[in-house]
């Protein structure tokens, strides 16, 4: 059965969603599994550059109408690209990322022989998440927002949770959502290529963007309390410039790190720079899961990190990782001292984590899973099997 994916977002990014999509994609290549990618630039209308391009002036003048013209837009166009695909196309999966893709699918479908399943790689509700930066919670906006999930949401042939925290926080405000089939199953990426020599590139590494919910001012406090303590700890920080670079270069600078901190930019190639440091530290106040972290484990690194969202779900304190406290910047930097002082626990840390890799979260455990839950009937026996036992929460019907 053809699988098609839609998202709201461009094919190349490094956000979350985008990630999700490239190893997904990735993984159906390998396995030779028909899957097309529809996005609202896809059909290469005229229109869609000057259309998304105006939200950029409307941003400075109200955060809101900028919200909602993004959110239109985007969808309209999506759901314009599918129905040009979905014309020409019968029984098949739509595996929307997000409510967006998720509503725009369901308004281009031929009927029910096309069945909608939504990615839910949100916090809570995208209402939520757009509060933190260009909306007022529980505002008009917001509120439409939600009533907008609400519709959409409780209408899907399924629901793919990237882990249980997700789906929890869904269901905090959406109890109907328990209704529709759902499957909790994390995120993957495909085994790196073991190294041959690995270069020494300094003691501490972090990956994201820098925005606010990242919180990389809470790792320099840590790196500046270390110092006080007598350790003078190297981080490399690998994120494209966000809402926060300028108050962290002069907080960097006001802290005295200027040669312990390194600004790597966004990078391509971080996962083969990985297994060149000691650790990997991540202090993010929310998360539903974390690309970063895997990616951090799959290379081996022992992960430092705040016990928040799905992060517990990925890494348990004393084996793979140590959970540091995101209020307290001196305990912070006993906890990632400790770890590096003691190499024999540090290396501990470091088998636990590539085993727990590649056990949990490499591509081929984890795709062969995803692809039975979105394609339930289509691929006999056999596939089900290879993929092992879901979930127990999983709710898997002989059909969606």
């Amino acid at each position: 059965m053809p699988l098609i994916i839609a998202t709201i977002l461009r094919e190349e990014g490094a956000t979350g969603v985008q990630t999700h999509v490239q190893e997904l994609r990735r993984y159906l290549d390998r396995t030779g599994e028909p899957a097309v990618l529809v996005t609202p630039f896809s059909a290469g209308y005229l229109l869609a550059a000057p259309v998304f391009g105006l939200r950029l002036a409307l941003v400075h003048l109200s955060g809101a109408a900028s919200v909602l013209w993004y959110r239109h837009w985007h969808e309209a166009f999506l759901r314009r690209a599918l129905r040009r695909r979905l014309a020409k196309t019968g029984e098949c999966v739509i595996y929307a990322q997000g409510p967006e893709a998720a509503r725009a699918a369901l308004r281009a479908r031929r009927g029910p022989h096309q069945r909608v399943v939504m990615a839910v790689h949100f916090k809570t509700s995208h209402a939520d998440e757009w509060a933190t930066v260009a909306i007022k919670s529980n505002g008009a906006v917001y509120r439409a927002i939600r009533r907008a999930e609400r519709a959409t949401i409780t209408r899907l042939d399924g629901l793919v949770y990237v882990s249980q925290w997700a789906r929890d926080a869904l269901l905090s405000w959406l109890p109907e959502a328990a209704d529709v089939p759902d499957a909790v199953i994390s995120n993957f990426i495909t085994a790196p290529r073991p190294e041959t020599e690995v270069r020494s590139r300094g003691d501490l590494v972090t990956v994201g963007g820098l925005s606010p919910v990242k919180n990389h001012r809470y790792l320099l406090e840590i790196l500046a309390a270390a110092r006080r303590a007598g350790r003078h700890l190297t981080l490399d920080v690998y994120g494209a410039d966000g809402r926060c670079t300028k108050a962290l270069l002069r907080q960097a600078r006001a802290l005295g790190l200027q040669q312990q901190v390194r600004w790597r930019g966004a990078r391509q190639d971080v996962r083969e720079l990985l297994p060149g440091y000691r650790a990997y530290v991540h202090a993010s106040y929310s998360e539903s899961s974390s690309f970063a972290i895997i990616e951090a484990m799959a290379a081996g690194l022992p992960v430092v990190t705040g016990k928040t969202g799905g992060i517990a779900e990925i890494c348990d304190d004393g084996i793979e990782a140590r959970y540091w406290p995101l209020d307290d910047a001196a305990r912070a930097a006993t906890v990632l001292v400790d770890l590096l002082d003691c190499e024999s626990d540090r290396l501990a840390c470091s088998r636990a984590a590539a085993d727990r890799f590649r056990r949990d979260f490499s591509a081929e455990v984890v795709g062969p899973r995803l692809l039975d839950f979105l394609l339930q009937g289509d691929r006999g026996p056999a596939s089900m099997a290879e993929a092992g036992p879901p979930p127990a929460h999983a709710k898997l019907p002989g059909r969606l």
